[in-house]
């Protein structure tokens, strides 16, 4: 397994997508997690943050620039009593509303597909942090189609029960940059979480994303034994 530095990996791609990444902080004490955006097109680039009760949703910056928010506009990150839930689209609503009624995870997502945004059909990429009993573990899911045939949705789960500490798992929707983007292939990626704060892992993963395509970026520590939690949001949209 190849383990990469968080600076490596983000300036090796210019284009990720979204990306999820979740982790277990250096001291073992602070369940880790970002997500951030990246966009092509003016309608992608024309986003914001904004904090939304314990999660947070994604906005307008200029209204009247807005072409389709039906992909654009949603809720990446809520939380739904221990549990925190992170994507990059609407299937946030859809698990915490099925987890709410005793569905797990993966059940939840199997109601779902990837994007219809042909000829892309972005992934959907979606990841779950559980603090139980003084500890944490997660889990990471993606639905993709199958190498651009829309016919086939192909899921995949990735589960993680007492993560390594200082370490941290990456998925994002695409491959590479092109046209149409390929999707995604193989398990996340494992990087190294530094020793670090929140502030400075901000600063870090923000700096790292490729200048022309970041529009927001998303960070939160969680303090696993009492469930407290930090959060940053930076937006290239001011």
């Amino acid at each position: 397994m190849e383990i990469k530095s968080i600076e490596n990996e983000l300036n090796s791609l210019a284009y990720h997508g979204r990306g999820i990444i979740i982790g277990k902080s250096a001291d073992g004490k602070k369940a880790v997690t970002a997500y951030f955006i990246m966009g092509r097109s003016e309608n992608s680039r024309n986003r914001v943050f904004v904090e939304d009760g314990e999660g947070i949703r994604t906005q307008a910056f200029d209204e009247s620039k807005m072409v389709d928010p039906h992909l654009i506009i949603y809720a990446p990150v809520k939380v739904l009593g221990n549990k925190t839930i992170v994507t990059n689209g609407d299937q946030t609503d859809t698990i915490y509303d099925l987890m709410d009624k005793q569905m797990t995870f993966e059940q939840a997502l199997r109601t779902r597909e990837f994007e219809d945004d042909a000829p892309n059909f972005t992934p959907r990429i979606s990841g779950i942090i559980h603090l139980e009993n003084n500890d944490m573990n997660f889990a990471m899911s993606i639905l993709k189609s199958a190498d651009g045939n829309s016919d086939s949705c192909q899921r995949y789960t990735y589960a993680y029960s007492n993560p390594v500490a200082g370490q941290a798992k990456f998925i994002h929707t695409y491959k590479c940059d092109g046209n149409p983007l390929p999707s995604f292939e193989g398990e996340p990626k494992t990087l190294t979480l530094p020793d670090t704060d929140i502030d400075a892992l901000t600063d870090l993963i923000w700096n790292n994303l490729n200048e022309d395509n970041k529009v927001s970026l998303f960070v939160r520590y969680i303090d696993i034994a009492t469930g407290k939690y930090d959060t940053r949001i930076v937006n290239k949209n001011k």
